[in-house]
């Protein structure tokens, strides 16, 4: 009975772990082995299979889900009801009017949507279907991926990715460890160790892992990668043997083996409960701004048709309270309709109006649209300016509704390794005492050939100089964590260490290292191999020398810096440390400590990154205390971390100074220029990372994201330790708001003088407790609030040691914001994956950390830089096209159906078209819908090359300036204006007792020509022209395309009336337009008239727009006059900064930045430079160094300061 009890207890649990306050265990059984009788009770567990699902919809639900997403957009639904009426009820017009059109929007839509699903399905089927390695009674038997289950042992090869979440159990190694890179998982595509079980590392083959018989008591899933907690007991005698389990044991899935043969794991958490798979977003529909404002636009129209169908409905009736109107001679009632009740009558009347007037709705507009993204996404797919041609790979659309939202982005959320960065370190230079050395250029203190023009501060050392700049590189070549490979070739790329020597290459934990390490090859001193202890140079006499590696006091984010002891072949012990320069110098007693922070602030306003070197040397019996306070800090289990730490802090005390390195992270091609640009655009970037904190902060500066006059802002853990989160949080936006308390937000992104420029840095635990307070701190609930203050108020943001939920989060935060923003969201990685699709837009960039971001993407480049064009090109023509194409069609629409409102006070409300059947049908789909489709396709309002160079012009279209509520309405009022015009100027012609026939006064024959439907088709003639040559007036980039297209257009038209009405067609039972068109064109005051009427309808707008260009021309304006006075070619003449309009008074954000602010190219007068020492967190690289002569000397107060950037040469 207890046995059930547990079992209902854990299946209860199991189903309630997805609550965040719930923490539960589940029990594994290695390879299904239950425990031995009386260890404990044998629960078998249910878990899911190994199946990985991204996919959105099944075979069975497809058309159901898709059917009800379609259906959820007002116009779909709208249409549908009136097509249901049309069928229902006898109507003006025929079902298929509104049928057709509504029918091809669905189903156009249904097979995109069916299709980007299926390529889904396909990608899901590949990786669920792959092999995968078990071990079977001693065997190893292949599997597909998906029939993966918990508790099945792996096996997994070098250069495979894991299948599902593993501990490792044994590896090939003799030490039990294994070599990982994470990078489709948090970025980093460094190699990290991770340990095997202590008791099962001796287990090499299959049948001794089958001997393996434990259980795992480990958490429920969670999407955080670094934490895991568990134990597992191993039964090898009487009493189980109970081991910890930790993140370092823990192998995830998506992770790939390295530099290790083979490992052993078993299966703990399989398919969608696997790190990996709760870091995924669910993959959500995404709706554009455009869209939103068209869905509200509709709302609006149809008010006015409802409003329009009862006021007529009224009217009707008021007409008919005259028996003889109600039911005149020639129009008699049958019974049943003299019956029904007059609710009925007026409901069905009522409906009928509706139906005559619905086209003021404009369903085509919705098949232009979706025809306008997907012809539009194949431009940015041939656009030769966005191909790679190292990788052979072109910008790819995945998702086409999103086209018109690059054009409206504010914040851009981005990864750093393998976006900004190539993620390739290149050692630049070592400094020794002073004496500068640079690989193959100056080597002890001897100037190598080809060093001419080379910036150094050298020195020739002496005797005792040299020994120490041997030290140096001794230090240099064994205080890292770097492994040989020794193979001849990886990925067809060969590797060697030394000449003459076996091929071999350098694999590290941090790209640093390996830089460093090949650094000090490039200077004479190899690292060889760590073979049983012992760590191996070859010296610049082609000596060996060996030292034994004692102990590694590892690297980690709030030391800043790790050390190593070794033991030499003379016995001599030395600890050797190397780390960030503010956590070296204030441990240092002894070296030249001035010349080389001297060269350190040098390089780290250069933007490279900088490490010092220190070492030590220790006695045995100092040995022997370090090994006491070390093994006693590694055996605690409560404080374990707190413990070493301290231990670590006793240790690394009285350093001798030996010297700095400087290494270069080289970025993306471009991707400085890029991000400069998106600034000054007015876009927002935050860089969100799972990188440390030095690595990260020393990219924004190389990036330009963090400028030289960026005042920092720490929001870190360092920092909360020390303060209080609450008192962090408001002594940040004191000193935020005490600078833009009276600015608007917006001028944050400019680059005047008079305010200063912000940048935060953030980290990730801190974000989390920013994210969810305290519940005991009653004053924790405005956290966030004041958070998103501050970061409104920062030109730039750095989030670092970010989870993958985590990035999704602070994107979804900002989404949420009460400015609600538009937000962009790019990585590379799987990693990334969750903030692309929480993003509005997200972007994949075709990496080298597989192919998760492309998939799960909206749009994929090759490159960062290709981010620039994408925005400011691509999504700037699609914004305007798209809201010219929005606004046109509301505006025809209102010049259609207005004239058929009027009209029905002319006709005894009697819901008699004015139209007829194949002009109501036609107008939309072939009279008016090409021309605003290649328009939306082609229009150019401004040359591509002029938007590269001027990002500002960026700011024009944004938040959605061109589809706003005035411009809406006064489209809406032109297009009033325009029916007026048309329908009362040709009522007035016909009312003319004078209008002629061939000359003649019309006899009572001809004038039954010129009847109702000569009338309508005389305002229809003068709709199409008048529609069609407004759009002709709004074109400014005119090809042979658009001239065949509108004259085009206007010529069908009369080609198909005169077809129309000048035969007699057979299938038709009635031919009312018989002969009319061409009577209508047989006189000469119609001609008058269309011409007359045309001129009326345009002359407002034209005028309107004269004025407004003369008086209050926007920037865009004065660049289109400018553009013409040079015929195209004002990029390459004209400084666009002349064109922009003057700054207004009391307007800090137009014009301050380019007219009271040097440009970063120019050159100033005269530049100072000093340096001067400060106990300040520099992030490795940027110490407060570089100052110009605006007098700002010291550090601005606040506990914030000035980080100089590396953008010294201005």
């Amino acid at each position: 009975m207890g046995m059930d009890f547990s079992t209902l207890r854990t299946l209860i649990s199991r189903y309630c772990a997805g609550e965040e306050n719930c923490v539960d265990t589940r029990t594994v059984y290695i390879a299904h082995k239950e425990p031995p009788p009386g260890a404990e009770a044998f629960i078998q567990q249910r878990f899911p299979d190994n199946r990985i699902v991204s996919s959105k919809y099944t075979f069975w639900n497809f058309i159901p889900k898709n059917m009800f997403e379609q259906f959820r957009r007002v116009a779909n639904f709208y249409f549908l009801i009136i097509f249901l009426v049309q069928l229902i009820i006898d109507t003006p017009t025929s079902p298929v009017t509104s049928g057709l059109p509504l029918f091809f929007v669905i189903i156009v839509t249904a097979i995109k949507q069916g299709y980007e699903d299926w390529l889904r399905h396909k990608a899901d089927k590949a990786v669920n279907q792959c092999l995968v390695q078990v071990v079977q009674h001693g065997k190893l038997s292949c599997k597909p991926s998906r029939k993966l289950t918990v508790g099945d042992v792996v096996y997994v090869k070098e250069d495979e990715s894991f299948p599902c979440d593993l501990i490792l159990l044994s590896s090939s190694r003799d030490d039990g460890t294994c070599y990982v890179t994470t990078a489709s998982l948090d970025g980093e595509s460094s190699h990290k160790t991770y340990h095997a079980v202590q008791d099962t590392k001796a287990y090499k083959t299959e049948e001794e892992v089958n001997c393996i018989h434990a259980t795992i008591d480990c958490e429920q899933p969670q999407p955080d990668l670094y934490k895991f907690r568990g134990n597992i007991n191993i039964y090898m005698g009487n009493e189980p043997v109970s081991r910890s389990l930790a993140s370092q044991n823990l192998l995830l899935r998506g992770a790939t083996l390295k530099n290790t043969e083979y490992i052993y794991g078993v299966a703990i958490y399989t398919g969608m409960e696997t790190k990996m798979a709760l870091n995924y977003q669910s993959k959500s529909q995404k709706r554009s701004a455009v869209e939103k404002s068209m869905n509200a636009y509709l709302v609006v129209y149809l008010c006015i048709l409802i409003s329009k169908a009862v006021i007529n409905t009224a009217l009707k009736y008021v007409w008919q309270a005259d028996p003889n109107r109600d039911e005149p001679w020639y129009n008699e009632k049958t019974e049943s309709e003299r019956q029904r009740h007059v609710l009925i009558r007026a409901f069905t009347d009522f409906l009928a109006f509706m139906v005559l007037f619905n086209y003021i709705i404009p369903v085509s507009m919705y098949v232009t649209v979706e025809m306008q993204k997907f012809l539009g996404s194949y431009f940015i797919m041939w656009d030769d300016e966005m191909f790679d041609e190292e990788l052979g790979e072109r910008a790819v659309v995945n998702t086409s509704d999103l086209n018109e939202e690059l054009g409206q982005v504010e914040y851009i959320f981005t990864d750093k390794t393998g976006t900004l960065t190539e993620n390739n370190m290149e050692f630049i230079e070592c400094c020794v005492d002073g004496n500068v050395y640079v690989p193959h250029i100056i080597c002890n203190g001897q100037v190598m050939p080809g060093a001419a023009g080379i910036d150094m501060i050298d020195t020739s050392p002496g005797p005792e100089a040299r020994e120490r700049e041997e030290l140096f590189f001794r230090a240099l070549c064994l205080c890292h964590t770097v492994q040989v490979k020794e193979e001849e070739t990886v990925d067809g790329i060969k590797h060697g260490i030394h000449q003459g020597k076996s091929s071999s290459f350098y694999i590290s934990s941090s790209p640093d290292e390996v830089a460093l390490v090949e650094g000090m090859k490039r200077l004479g001193f190899t690292y060889l191999r760590l073979k049983d202890g012992q760590m191996e140079i070859l010296n610049r006499e082609d000596e060996i020398e060996r030292f034994e590696l004692l102990e590694v006091l590892t690297f980690d984010s709030v030391r800043r810096r790790m050390s190593v002891i070794v033991r030499s072949s003379t016995g001599e012990l030395y600890l050797f440390c190397k780390g960030a320069d503010s956590s070296i110098f204030p441990r240092v007693v002894s070296g030249k400590v001035e010349q080389v922070k001297a060269r350190v602030e040098r390089n780290a306003v250069e933007g490279l990154r900088t490490l010092c070197v220190a070492y030590r040397r220790l006695s045995p019996e100092q040995y022997e205390q370090v090994c006491h306070l070390l093994t006693r800090a590694k055996l605690e289990f409560q404080d374990q971390d707190k413990l070493v730490a301290e231990a670590y802090d006793l240790i690394e005390r009285d350093l001798i100074l030996l010297g700095a390195t400087a290494v270069e992270d080289r970025l993306q091609e471009k991707a400085a220029d890029t991000i400069e640009s998106l600034h000054k655009a007015g876009m927002k970037v935050w860089v969100l990372t799972g990188d440390k904190m030095e690595t990260a902060a020393a990219t924004c500066y190389a990036s330009k994201l963090f400028r030289r006059s960026t005042q920092i802002l720490e929001l870190t853990t360092k920092r909360t330790e020390e303060q209080s989160l609450h008192d962090v949080l408001f002594e940040l936006s004191r000193t935020v708001l005490r600078h833009y308390g009276t600015m608007p937000r917006d001028a944050s992104s400019g680059l005047s003088s008079e305010y200063t420029d912000y940048g935060l840095i953030i980290d990730g635990a801190t974000l989390s407790a920013v994210m969810r307070p305290s519940q005991e701190d009653s004053n924790s609930g405005n956290y966030k609030e004041i958070f998103l203050e501050i970061c409104r108020n920062c030109s730039a943001v750095l989030c670092c040691r970010m989870a993958p939920l985590q990035k999704a989060q602070i994107v979804k935060m900002i989404k949420s914001s009460k400015e609600h923003p538009i937000t962009l969201a790019i990585g590379d990685g799987a990693n990334d994956v969750s903030m692309i699709l929480e993003a509005h837009v997200g972007i994949g960039i075709m990496g080298k950390e597989g192919r998760q971001a492309v998939r799960n993407s909206d749009y994929a480049i090759p490159k960062f830089k290709h981010l620039k064009k994408m925005l400011l090109v691509h999504g700037h023509y699609y914004y305007i096209r798209i809201s010219e194409l929005v606004q046109y069609f509301f505006y025809k629409n209102v010049c259609f159906i207005f004239p058929q409102f009027l009209y029905q006070f002319f006709c005894g409300f009697s819901q008699q078209p004015l139209y007829d059947t194949a002009y109501l049908t036609l107008y939309n789909i072939s009279f008016t819908s090409l021309p605003i489709l290649l328009y939306s396709l082609m229009e150019q309002h401004i040359n591509m090359d002029i938007l590269k160079k001027e990002p500002t012009l960026y700011r024009d279209i944004a938040k959605n300036s061109l589809l706003t509520w005035p411009i809406f309405i006064y489209w809406t009022v032109l297009g009033v204006y325009d029916a007026i015009v048309m329908f009362f100027g040709a009522y007035f012609l016909f009312d003319n007792t004078t209008f002629t026939s061939n000359g003649q006064l019309m006899t009572t024959n001809t004038q039954m020509m010129f009847g109702n439907w000569t009338f309508g088709t005389l305002v229809f003639t003068v709709l199409v022209f008048t529609v069609t040559l407004k759009l002709a007036l709004d074109t400014h980039y005119w090809t042979w395309i658009n001239h065949f297209v509108i004259w085009g257009s206007l010529v069908f038209f009369v080609v198909f009336s005169l077809l129309w009405g000048g035969i007699i067609w057979p299938f038709l039972n009635y031919q009312r337009m018989y002969y009319v068109f061409m009577q209508m064109l047989s006189s000469g005051p119609a001609w008058l008239s269309i011409i007359l009427l045309i001129t009326a309808s345009l002359l407002p707008d034209v005028v309107k727009k004269v004025f407004w260009r003369a008086l209050w021309p926007t920037t865009t304006e004065r660049i289109q006059s400018a553009d013409k006075l040079y015929k195209g070619q004002l990029s390459e003449f004209t400084p666009l900064a002349a064109l922009h309009p003057p700054p207004r008074a009391g307007d800090p954000q137009r014009g301050s930045a380019t007219q009271r602010n040097p440009r970063r190219c120019d050159t100033p007068n005269k530049k100072i430079m000093f340096t001067r020492w400060q106990r300040a967190p520099n992030y490795r690289t940027f110490a407060p160094l570089l100052r110009f002569t605006d007098g700002s000397r010291h550090p601005r107060p606040g506990n914030a300061y000035n980080g100089a950037g590396p953008e010294t040469s201005v």
